[in-house]
């Protein structure tokens, strides 16, 4: 449903100083319930506004072949109502209160926020609390959800081109591996779910002590802490068994998909395998990919959309989670052009990063760029709160978010060259092209090579 994005008095950052002063910090108080229960507070008493925040360590890579998009359809679930509180009266309390709310799931995680008028903190609470034991998983709001999620499957896969293209790359870059898997599941195993399997992956993982919790803004720490004792501290923790996780087998040699489907003009895709969330080469890939595909100024966009007029966007995207990473680019080719053109055009360009290195001048507009995306995350308490749980989630730690920015300014163009020679070489190319469906292929079925 979501993907994931200074307040004057609480970061010690100045923009006058951009140069030389890159921290961030702000208060918060970390503690854990004797049931495990994860909790991280900060004050802000900037608006009477608090940010709730409720992620779970489990996302799309604990499924197993079968019944993947269980992660997925569980977030859909959990507004169906529980034990205390109906979907309906889940519904109408938050409209009724002035509360907005959402979630999200990923391959790593599921998380459930709302932001609400700090007088409603601990309404909220008692909702969170009956929803993370006590859901309902009606048999009945599955069926009709059931047709929510495969609409929502064909929207953001079947019928969306970038969706085809991510879901057959990764279907490629990581064999054997639980992030070979959509987040949203595949559609025959969305049309099979049953409570009983749903209900196993719900008493499994939503327990507290697979959780964490935040609360930021308009609070005072000793009240709320009490408050969560009460609310919180009566659920039993479940014995969570050491999960593992099955590695990619990374391809020895080049690799080239086709993919044919319902659309207009071709699109290229191209994937190399990357690093993991939080990794050393992970801040230097991420500047690489802003210098090679982020905006109309990028090399790839320029040499693509601009000189060679063949395309109509060009990107690049480091993508990094707990246990993977594949760095991409992807191009929009105009109608007509030749496609095997285009690829060798694109992979020019980048294999052009070896012999043209980037410059300091690419470098610092690609720093500017990236500090201050960081930084516009944490202008609300609602940032903050994904940050802080996002970093707790994947790093045990979420002070880890306090020093990013300074890793960030610490690149240098011999990290950029580094990981250049390092990760983006020829034999490691995965490739995947998208194109319109020809007479010979059935409605059912794309081609493949």
């Amino acid at each position: 449903m979501l993907r994931q994005s200074l307040m004057a008095g609480v970061f010690l950052f100045s923009a006058l100083a951009f140069a030389d002063d890159f921290k961030i910090r702000f208060p918060v108080e970390k503690y854990q319930l004797p049931n495990g229960l994860t909790v991280l507070l900060h004050e802000d008493h900037t608006v009477p506004m608090v940010s709730y925040h409720t992620w779970y360590r489990v996302g799309s890579r604990d499924e197993q072949p079968g019944v993947t998009g269980a992660a997925h359809m569980l977030e859909h679930m959990m507004f169906k109502g529980a034990k205390k509180y109906s979907g309906k009266e889940f519904d109408h309390i938050l409209h009724a209160n002035g509360i907005t709310n959402n979630a999200f799931t990923s391959w790593d995680y599921t998380g459930f926020y709302e932001n609400l008028p700090s007088s409603k903190l601990e309404l909220i609470m008692d909702m969170e609390v009956d929803r993370m034991r006590f859901l309902a998983l009606s048999p009945d709001d599955l069926k009709s959800e059931l047709q929510v999620v495969g609409e929502e499957r064909r929207w953001r896969v079947d019928n969306n081109p970038m969706g085809l293209l991510r879901e057959s790359l990764f279907d490629v870059a990581f064999p054997k591996s639980p992030y070979q898997w959509p987040v949203i599941g595949y559609m025959v195993d969305i049309q099979a779910y049953t409570t009983e399997k749903l209900k196993y992956f719900y008493d499994k993982f939503y327990v507290p002590n697979n959780a964490v919790l935040v609360v930021a803004g308009d609070f005072e720490t000793a009240k709320v802490k009490k408050m969560i004792e009460k609310y919180y501290g009566v659920l039993q923790p479940s014995p969570l068994a050491e999960r593992t996780y099955a590695k990619s087998e990374v391809p020895k040699k080049p690799v080239f998909k086709t993919v044919e489907s319902e659309v207009q003009t071709s699109t290229l895709m191209l994937g190399y395998p990357g690093v993991t969330a939080g990794s050393a080469d992970s801040y230097a890939l991420d500047m690489l990919a802003n210098m090679l595909g982020a905006g109309s100024s990028s090399r790839l966009y320029k040499k693509m959309v601009y000189r060679d007029q063949i395309a109509t966007s060009a990107v690049s995207y480091n993508m990094t989670n707990a246990a993977s990473g594949l760095f991409t680019v992807s191009v929009a080719l105009k109608p007509g052009q030749n496609e095997k053109a285009a690829e060798a055009s694109m992979k020019a360009e980048v294999r052009r990063l070896a012999t043209s290195p980037v410059t300091q001048k690419e470098l610092d507009k690609a720093k500017a760029q990236l500090m201050k995306d960081f930084v516009d995350g944490l202008q609300t308490i609602d940032g903050k709160a994904q940050q802080l749980a996002l970093n707790e989630i994947l790093f045990g730690s979420y002070d880890k978010l306090f020093t990013d920015l300074e890793k960030y300014q610490a690149v240098t163009l011999a990290d950029v060259q580094r990981v250049v020679k390092e990760y983006l070489k020829p034999e490691r190319e995965i490739v995947v092209l998208l194109k319109p469906k020809s007479a010979k292929v059935s409605a059912n079925n794309g081609a493949q090579q």
